[in-house]
């Protein structure tokens, strides 16, 4: 029985993180390169960059396409907080559109309803597993030339018409807290299809850091451990 209160962890992930331990290379190492090169196989995107969590995933998201101050980002108004925090702790405003009833995910006429000329981006949630309708939201960012932020939190495996969610966008960012159905207990990552984006994502993931003691830009320590990434692994074969 899979319980739906508790992670799913089989002998499978203890070994893992065992091997890791064994290893001595607890913090980042080539586990996490090995996630993210399986995640990104997965997704069909070539690029995955593996944080510490999926709000740091965000913020990332934000800052690597330049969004900040001045700028506004449409989010729908029925989200976990970290979709709209993020864009504030990037220097944004964010606009709330209204979500469809039916699907809980935001409403591509409302979405239009929000657009300024200060608008540069709009992140889509999908919600509970139900994906958002990207089709129209395409039209809408592409029309009007705005970014698209998937933000996956919830809809790890999830497709719409047949194409994995995680895909679609600009840039999109997952979670693997420990209620998610592909869970490292904390974790994140950010998917994308630019390599400009990704070399930006973890440059600022790693303190700015381009080699040893030497740091091109202010950033962070927002990595992912190995520990994480070995359970990431073995749950992502189960998804």
């Amino acid at each position: 029985m899979i319980k739906v209160n508790a992670p799913y962890i089989t002998e499978d992930e203890i070994n893992a993180v065992i091997e890791v331990l064994k290893s001595g290379q607890l913090a980042h190492g080539p586990v996490v390169e090995e996630f993210e090169k399986a995640f990104s196989e997965y997704l069909g995107v070539p690029y995955t960059v593996a944080v510490s969590n999926g709000t740091v995933a965000l913020y990332l998201a934000l800052k690597a396409l330049g969004i900040g101050e001045g700028d506004e980002v449409i989010v729908p108004d029925f989200t976990f907080i970290a979709t709209a925090s993020m864009v504030v702790a990037a220097g944004a405003k964010p606009v709330f559109a209204d979500i469809d009833l039916r699907t809980y995910t935001i409403d591509p006429e409302d979405v239009k309803k929000k657009i300024t000329k200060r608008t540069k981006a709009m992140i889509v949630v999908h919600l509970y597993g139900h994906p958002a309708n990207m089709g129209e939201l395409m039209d809408i960012a592409k029309e009007h030339n705005l970014y698209l932020i998937e933000d996956c939190a919830q809809s790890h495996g999830a497709e719409f018409r047949g194409i994995k969610t995680g895909s679609f966008g600009d840039v999109a960012a997952f979670s693997f807290y420990a209620t998610k159905n592909l869970t490292m207990g904390e974790g994140g990552a950010v998917v994308t299809k630019s390599k400009e984006v990704a070399e930006k994502v973890k440059l600022l993931r790693n303190h700015g850091q381009i080699s040893r003691y030497y740091h091109e830009v202010i950033g962070w320590n927002f990595r992912l451990t190995s520990i994480q990434a070995a359970i990431g692994l073995q749950q992502l074969r189960k998804l």
